[in-house]
């Protein structure tokens, strides 16, 4: 089998596999090619990927050669619609909203596997990118707010006063929004989460934050770790329950989401309006 390695476009830094995976295939005997320049905005030039076993070639090449293609970022349709019928794809497709892509996909007879449908369970946690990507998204929401707050996050006491620690809401407490709550409070913050489901309240609690409670929530087990659409009268009571405490803060990460569909919006105009100048 030759699996290949595509540079993703423009604008994402990463890659599908580093040499270290590469270095794994090639002792179980399987043929790697990787696309020229495919790791360098990863930091890992193609010399890395030489020395891993790895050949170097143009990305046609990596199109038309391999049996089995990794990437992050789906092909242009252009590209994958010239691919020879039976070719495999692993890639992350979004495929519960990118219907058209995927009928695309199976209309060019190619076989795709899409990462970020995974189900997360503990036997697929090795698999999940999803986690992990959440998790980096949470860490760098809490640094990217915290240089762009104009005051700070902990509190400070001298002999001229005390500086009150900055206040941050997190709605959402799934992975990404559990890591920015770990990340707030270790630069100091008083910190207070939301989520509609009920059995993230310990956790929440246990890393040092408030939990805002709405009764009447509607969970679901089956749905993966994720929230699920909620009643209208539900929606009421969460809204204002989110404004009254995000016009207190000085920071309001929003983390929610719902799978296959857009992200449910829960913070209103009219609440960003009445935070504090500086929020």
């Amino acid at each position: 089998m030759k699996i290949g390695i595509l540079k993703e476009s423009p604008g994402e830094n990463r890659v599908a596999m580093l040499p270290d995976g590469v270095s794994a295939l090639v002792k179980l005997k399987v043929s790697v090619m990787v696309e020229k320049g495919a790791g360098v905005s990863a930091y890992t030039p193609d010399t890395e990927y030489l020395q891993a076993g790895a050949a170097i070639a143009s990305r046609a090449e990596v199109l038309t050669d391999s049996d089995l293609l990794l990437t992050i970022g789906t092909p242009d349709r252009n590209e994958f619609s010239k691919l020879v019928a039976g070719k495999i794809m692993v890639t992350v497709l979004n495929p519960l909203v990118e219907h058209d892509m995927v009928r695309d996909l199976a209309a060019a007879g190619l076989t795709t596997f899409s990462l970020d449908v995974i189900p997360r369970s503990t036997r697929a946690q090795a698999m999940d990118i999803l986690s992990s990507q959440a998790t980096v998204a949470g860490y760098k929401a809490v640094l990217d707010a915290a240089n762009r707050l104009g005051g700070f996050f902990q509190m400070f006491m001298s002999a001229a006063g005390t500086i009150k620690p900055s206040k941050v809401m997190i709605i959402g407490a799934g992975v990404a929004g559990l890591q920015a709550i770990s990340s707030a409070r270790k630069l100091g913050a008083v910190v207070e989460a939301f989520d509609v489901r009920s059995a993230v309240k310990e956790e929440v609690q246990s890393l040092g934050a408030k939990f805002v409670e709405v009764e009447g929530a509607k969970d679901e087990a089956s749905a993966g770790g994720y929230a699920v659409e909620q009643t209208e009268d539900f929606k009421q009571k969460q809204r204002q329950a989110v404004h009254d405490h995000a016009v207190k803060s000085d920071v309001i990460i929003c983390t929610a989401q719902i799978p296959g569909r857009k992200a449910p919006l829960i913070l209103l105009k009219d609440t960003v309006e009445q935070m504090q100048p500086g929020s």
